[in-house]
Parts: structure tokens; sequence; C-alpha cells
């Protein structure tokens, strides 16, 4: 499985490839959201795994713009936030159409269950 993973924080990043990768799944990173689109219009992903919580052009940035050019894609994302999301928010993630919404920290096995559902 091809996964994307959107996330400002580099060491979170590596702490999920190495467990990825070792499940036989083809990961790449993103440290930016904008670099994350971009990586999403030219290239095929499985699933996209998306912190709503990054400088200058946060989680929502980047599912508004993929919904705007490429809105297939949307089904996709599991969003995994920090934020105590409330109900309207999450109400509104899931009206856009996002695959799932995890709360962090999130665990690992809770994660490769959220990808290969």
């Amino acid at each position: 499985m091809k996964i994307l993973h959107i996330e400002d924080v580099p060491e979170i990043s590596d702490i999920y490839s190495d467990i990825l990768k070792t499940n036989n799944h083809d990961f790449k990173s993103a440290i930016d959201g904008k670099l994350g689109l971009e990586l999403v219009l030219k290239n095929h992903y499985d699933i996209i795994i998306l912190d709503m919580c990054m400088p200058n052009y946060s989680g929502l940035d980047f599912l508004l713009d993929l919904k705007d050019r490429k809105s297939s894609e949307i089904e996709k994302v599991i969003v995994v936030s920090s934020l105590k999301l409330d109900e309207y928010q999450t109400r509104y993630l899931t009206e856009l159409g996002v695959r799932s919404i995890q709360q962090k920290p999130i665990s690992i096995q809770n994660l490769l269950s959220e990808i290969e559902a």
C-alpha cells in the first residue's frame, strides 16, 4: 500500500515510517502541507495521513485545496490531530469526505487498523 504522511514534526514521520515500512507499506512523508498537496496531485497514494496542526498551511488548508483540485482523494485521508476537535469540526471534516479522524496520540495498532480497513 502506498502511504503519504503529511506532518511538520519529522520525528513523528520517522516513527510512522519505521513501523509502516516493516509492514511492507510504501511510505513517503512531507513536512509541509503544500508539498504534500503537490505530491498528491502528481502521484497515486492509497492512504494520506494528515496532521491538522501545521504552521503556515494547516491540515484544513490542505483539505480545502485538495477538495478543489482533486476531490476524489479526500476519501483517502486519515486526519490525525492533537487538537480536541469539537462536534462541529468533526462533522465538517466528515462532510468533506475524510476517511477517518483520529486523536493524537494514536496507538500504532489503531493506525494500522485504520490503514488496513
